[in-house]
């Protein structure tokens, strides 16, 4: 095989707006098969394909229970009308669902396996509360996980306290990032920045097509005002030396929504008449610290620029999920990142994380904004539960 025909190349990538993940949120009316439905369709729409000729569709979802069970990527492929013979997949891989998604979807194009793959994600966290899924007949946590951790994991909140102790980040530095990453987004929507991959949603109340989660008029001192998320009496007297900084404000907020990316061989696009936008030029997925749990970025990007030949200095924009401010902010002082660089449009605190629909939300923002800025290479990674960070980085073409 031709070493054009193993390019995995990205066509296109669609998202609809990130909604409140609460009840009365612009997209809590909606099932979450059906908002997976909708970006699906909309990929076919645009690019002039059939569903037939899709080999596989991957799509990555957090909480697998209730409206998201039954593998809802294939519910979500029947209820877009494709072509029964269209099989489809459901990943967890926490947080980077989609993300990995997009990584077995191009690497199985790599392998000469796939010709044309809709990778993406949904979460709908109004609908499908988050951590309801563990309290559905029993614990995760097993005696023999107890055994190896006895006092205990904790929280995703309480890591992104021990991240920000460990590092030094002050409740100002969180809360200064989390005010500029508003900024971002509101100016980004305000130049039309995401126009390329935003679809409106039809709902109830009319057409929901900006991005709910933003906040124009946060400032810094706004945000200083709000009480810690995550402290609790009991976590206090574990973690002494914590003085509880994470707040509301300087975390991503509960999110409904869903995307999906377009991903084929190259020679495949060319034949087809579609325009390659970007290749995927390189991936890691890396495990770390299941305490700390948030700090699997880092390594991570160690190992995919080391995979990759290239430089920090060599990006010319970088995803990092904004899970908590003191994830990429402790992230940018390890790997020694150009804070201009980093969610130039704002990131998860303002745009929201969707949980399984982040990592394909960050890739076609990440896109978008290489083609905007005339850079050659992205970077993209982002946290996961358990503690782990998938990352990509793909080429602009």
């Amino acid at each position: 095989m031709s070493t054009v025909a193993r390019t995995a190349v990205i066509v296109d990538a669609v998202r609809t707006p990130s909604g409140r993940g609460k009840p009365g949120g612009a997209l809590s009316g909606i099932h979450p098969v059906d908002l997976a439905a909708h970006v699906l369709r909309a990929t076919l729409e645009r690019n002039g394909l059939e569903s037939s000729q899709i080999d596989d569709v991957l799509l990555g979802c957090v909480s697998q229970v209730g409206e998201q069970t039954m593998n809802i990527a294939r519910q979500a492929v029947l209820a877009a009308g494709f072509d029964e013979r269209v099989p489809a997949t459901t990943i967890d891989r926490q947080c980077g669902s989609s993300q990995q998604g997009a990584h077995f979807a191009a690497q199985g194009v790599m392998a000469g396996q796939y010709d044309i793959v809709i990778a993406g994600g949904v979460e709908s966290m109004s609908r499908v509360p988050l951590g309801i899924a563990a309290s559905v007949a029993g614990s995760p946590f097993s005696p023999a996980l107890h055994e190896r951790y006895p006092a205990g994991l904790v929280n995703q909140g309480v890591s992104a306290e021990l991240i920000a102790s460990r590092w030094d980040l002050s409740r100002e530095t969180l809360d200064a990032f989390a005010a500029e990453s508003h900024r971002r987004a509101a100016d980004a929507a305000a130049q039309g920045r995401f126009a390329s991959q935003l679809l409106p949603v039809p709902t109830d109340a009319g057409e929901f097509a900006v991005d709910e989660t933003v906040r124009p008029a946060t400032t810094e001192a706004g945000l200083s005002g709000l009480a810690p998320a995550f402290r609790t009496d009991a976590l206090a007297e574990r973690f002494p030396e914590l003085d509880w900084r994470i707040t509301p404000g300087n975390s991503s907020p509960l999110t409904d929504g869903a995307s999906a990316v377009l991903i084929m061989s190259e020679q495949k696009a060319i034949e087809l008449g579609l325009t390659p936008r970007a290749r995927f030029h390189a991936f890691a997925v890396v495990g770390d610290d299941p305490l700390l749990m948030l700090t699997g970025p880092i390594p991570a990007t160690r190992r995919i620029l080391e995979r990759s030949g290239l430089g920090i200095e060599d990006i010319d924009a970088y995803e990092v999920n904004e899970a908590f401010a003191s994830v990429p902010l402790a992230w940018a002082a390890e790997v020694g990142a150009d804070a201009a660089k980093l969610n130039p449009w704002g990131g998860a605190i303002a745009l929201g994380h969707a949980l399984g629909s982040s990592g394909t939300r960050l890739l076609g923002t990440l896109l978008a904004c290489l083609e905007a800025t005339g850079g050659r290479y992205g970077l993209q990674t982002m946290c996961e539960g358990g503690g782990m960070a998938n990352a990509t980085i793909i080429e602009r073409l």
